[in-house]
Order: structure tokens, then C-alpha cells, then sequence
């Protein structure tokens, strides 16, 4: 998806991501079937009125307008178009029965997807009753009904999308929204995520958005989600949101900061759907092209190959696909990658596999020569690279990468001068000790070297101490 212009790219897309066919259409939605359902029944409007819960005003409307032709209802808004939003508005408000509502919301769905330029309707009648648009709605997102929560949130996204430059939504009801969606998102056993997920599909396509996104910590729920286990179309649903992201330059520059690559390269390594290759290939793409600092690029294409993305992108040469965008992202990443292995020292190499979290016994973990002259360097950006070795003992579950960081903490210790103290100070002495009792040997055995290197003075009787076959459990603690 080979594209500086994401308004070009976007603007193939439909306007309503619902609509997009088979790409984006695994199997027709569960708001989609129950919406279908719902529109097939009939709501008895006469009796609301008899019983006074609707004015006379808005049944003449409502009975006119529900179950006209698209043509009818054409007409029957140009003859008074603000009459649509204030009984749309007054019944929502007014009805508490959840048939009645889901019914009412599916109908304004449909009214906004006949004719777009419709949402200005609601704009107009909002402003000339000095209320919000979004807060009629907004509330609605509250109601515990499932299709209730997930049409209004779909009625909303038309809604913000739709709107002209000047009157996008903003503020406390933009965060609200987006809020929302992101804790959808999270919510274990959610039948409707696709359909949340399509609404942010929807909403990142404007930058606007994309900036209130990151702000509510969305890229972070996005990596989190992914990182599970979801099916196929939630995986290319949310890549594609993230590579709607990354077309805003501040946000691919430090989206990698999320861990995106690792997570994106795993899914890509299982994928067996083509979308799925494409869009994360895509994604990729968007993080070496749209970044303006060399070394945030760098950074990207050292850590897409720490990740095996070359031998992934060797393997997806094998086959053939349909998309001629594919073959060009990946001789465009086949190209960047491998030049950034040409200028590739093992200090790059080892920020990189620092950052990424995902440490493992490459080659530079073991090299004397490599912490002789780099020891020093750990405390560069005031002791980043010591502060993360530290959080991962602290958070992760690998006993790889916990082998690994005890490890290489050690040899910080054992090459900088005040390594000890300036660990002590971090807290990760305390973290090394407390990973003496860990359930995994190799943990307790990178745990006590690293203490022993904590604390013995003679680093050169240790070393040669550890040289000798089975010394691991002789090695005295000589206390300084």
C-alpha cells in the first residue's frame, strides 16, 4: 500500500467500513443479522400515542416515515427536514422499552446511510436548540442492552465522520466516545467487538481523531487486543487501525514504543489470510517510510529483523497474491532492512532487542569485548536501557528473558565501575534477589551469578572460578 497520500488511499475505501464487501466482511456481523431481524418487525405507534407517550406531531412523522420507500422518506425529509431529528430525538428520549429503541436506532442507522449529508439534520436542530448533537446519543451508550449499545456507537461514529471539518466532534464527548470503544474493545466475550472495532476503523481515518485516540492510551489497547487470541478479522481490523495511525508522522514515529512490530510480526508469521499479511505489511512500511528521524527508522528496521520479518518476507514471496501492493511493500522493506543490517553494530543491535523486551542469548549478550566497551553506555538517556532490563525482571513471565536480564545486569556490574551502586539506587538489586527462589533453575542460576557479581571484588578470580566444569554451585560469595 505503497501511498504518501492517505486521503488517496482512504478515499477508495467505502465511506461507512460496514459496507466494504468481502474484504472486510468475514461473515456478516452479529449487529448486522440482529439489525436485519429488527427491521423486520412493527412497532404499534398507535399505541404510544393513545397512551400519551408520544405527541400527535411525532406520530404523523414516525408512522409516515417508518416502513415508506427509500423514495418516500426522501421526500418526506425535504418537506421538513429538522422534523426528522426532533422526533428521532423525542422518542429515543422519551420510550423505554429496549424493542422499541434498538428499533428506533436501526431506523436512524439507515436513515444516515441513505444520504450522508443527512447528519447536518441533527447538526442544525442541536444548534437552533443550543444542546449538544452527541449528548442525546451519548447517554444511550449507557443502556446495559448489548445492540442497543453497539447501533447507538455506530449511529455516532456516522455521526463524527460525516460532519464538516469545523464541527467534528470534540472534547469531553470525543474522549467519552473513544473511551468507550476502548473498553468494548477490552471486554472479554464481546459478541459486538467487530462492530466496534469497525467504528474505529471508521473514526481513525480522520486525524483528529487519530490524536484524541492516542491520547485516551487507544494505541496500547490496540497491541493488548492483538496480542491475544483473536480471530482473523479482528486481527485485520485492528492492524488496519493501526496503520491509520501510522500515517500521522508523531505517532509512527514512537508507535514501535508499544511493542506494535513484535506483536505484528508474530500474527504475520501464523497469518493464512492475505489481508492479513497485507495490511500488516503495510503497517510496516508506514513505520520506515513516514518517521522524519534516521534513527526512529533505524530503530524500526533493526527491530523488524530481530523479529524475523526477512524470513517471513522470503516466505510470502513463495506465494502468489492477488494484490500487486503486496509485492511492492515487500521489496520495499527486503530493500531497507537488509541495508540496515549492512550498518548494523552490535550496540544498535542490542538497544533494539532491549527495548523489544524480547531478549534471548544473541550473540552480544556473551561477548566480554562487547560489554568492555559498552558497559558504560547503559546509563546513556539518563539509565533507559538499566530501567527497562529492571521492569522486565519485575513484569515478565519468560524465564528466557528474565535468564537474560539478570545476566546482563551482572555484566553491566562487572564492566562499569559504579555499576553497584547506580543498580542499587534503580531498585535492581532487590529484583535480581528476589529471583533467587524462582521456579525455573536457569532463573536462579542467571540470578545468583548476578548477585555473585553484585557482590564480590575480584572480578578476575570469579571469571576463572566459573570456567571450571561444575563450579556453579562452589563459587563463594566473597561479601564486600
Amino acid at each position: 500500500m505503497a501511498s504518501d497520500n492517505i486521503n488517496k488511499v482512504l478515499g477508495t475505501l467505502p465511506e461507512d467500513i460496514e459496507k466494504a464487501g468481502v474484504d472486510n466482511l468475514a461473515a456478516t456481523s452479529v449487529l448486522q443479522q440482529r439489525a436485519s431481524e429488527i427491521r423486520a418487525q412493527r412497532i404499534n405507534w398507535q399505541s404510544y400515542l393513545q397512551s400519551q407517550m408520544i405527541s400527535q406531531e411525532d406520530f404523523t412523522f414516525i408512522s409516515r416515515f417508518d416502513g415508506g420507500s427509500p423514495q418516500d422518506r426522501e421526500k418526506i425529509v425535504q418537506e421538513n427536514p429538522l422534523q426528522c431529528a426532533k422526533t428521532f430525538y423525542n422518542l429515543l428520549g422519551h420510550i423505554s422499552k429496549d424493542q422499541t429503541i434498538q428499533y428506533l436506532l436501526t431506523l436512524v442507522d439507515d436513515f444516515l446511510q441513505e444520504n450522508k449529508n443527512r447528519v447536518a439534520i441533527f447538526r442544525e436542530f442541536a444548534r437552533k436548540r443550543r444542546e449538544s448533537v452527541w449528548a442525546h446519543f451519548l447517554n444511550l451508550l449507557n443502556r446495559p442492552d448489548g445492540f442497543i449499545q453497539n447501533m447507538t456507537s455506530r449511529v455516532v461514529a456516522k455521526m463524527a465522520c460525516w460532519s464538516p471539518p469545523g464541527e467534528l466532534m470534540s472534547g469531553s464527548d470525543l474522549q467519552y466516545y473513544l473511551t468507550w470503544l476502548k473498553d468494548q474493545l477490552r471486554m472479554q466475550g464481546n459478541e459486538y467487538v467487530q462492530s466496534v472495532a469497525r467504528c474505529l476503523q471508521m473514526m481513525l481515518r480522520l486525524d483528529d481523531y487519530r490524536h484524541a485516540f492516542v491520547g485516551v492510551d487507544g494505541i496500547a489497547t490496540l497491541v493488548s487486543v492483538l496480542s491475544g487470541r483473536v480471530n482473523f478479522q479482528i486481527q485485520y481490523q485492528l492492524t488496519f487501525c493501526l496503520w491509520v495511525l501510522s500515517f500521522n508522522v508523531g505517532v509512527a514515529t514512537k508507535l514501535n514504543k508499544f511493542g506494535v512490530i513484535p506483536i505484528l510480526a508474530d500474527i504475520l508469521s501464523d497469518a493464512q489470510k492475505e489481508k492479513v499479511s497485507r495490511i500488516i505489511l503495510a503497517v510496516f512500511r508506514n513505520l520506515i517510510e513516514k518517521p522524519e528521524e534516521a534513527e526512529v527508522k533505524k530503530e524500526n528496521c533493526i527491530s523488524m529483523v530481530q523479529c524475523k520479518v526477512l524470513k517471513q518476507l522470503e516466505l510470502l514471496e513463495q506465494r502468489k497474491f492477488d494484490d500487486e501492493d503486496i509485492q511492492e511493500d515487500i521489496d520495499y522493506l527486503n530493500d531497507k532492512m537488509n541495508a540496515s543490517v549492512q550498518d548494523l553494530s552490535s550496540y544498535d543491535e542490542y538497544i533494539t532487542e532491549v527495548r523489544s523486551g524480547r531478549l534471548e542469548w544473541s550473540p552480544v549478550h556473551r561477548s566480554e569485548k562487547f560489554w568492555r566497551e559498552n558497559a558504560a553506555h547503559l546509563n546513556d538517556k539518563n539509565y533507559e536501557l538499566l530501567k527497562i532490563l529492571i521492569q522486565l525482571l519485575e513484569t515478565s513471565k519468560d524465564p528466557l528473558v528474565l535468564s537474560v536480564a539478570c545476566f546482563d545486569l551482572g555484566e553491566y556490574v562487572r564492566h562499569y565501575q559504579r555499576g553497584k551502586h547506580v543498580l542499587e539506587q534503580l531498585g535492581g538489586k532487590t529484583m535480581v534477589m528476589a529471583l533467587l527462589s524462582h521456579d525455573d533453575p536457569n532463573v536462579r542460576y542467571e540470578a545468583l551469578l548476578a548477585v555473585q557479581k553484585l557482590m564480590v571484588h575480584n572480578w578476575e578470580y570469579l571469571g576463572r572460578q566459573l570456567e571450571k566444569p561444575g563450579a556453579s554451585s562452589q563459587v563463594g560469595i566473597a561479601v564486600a
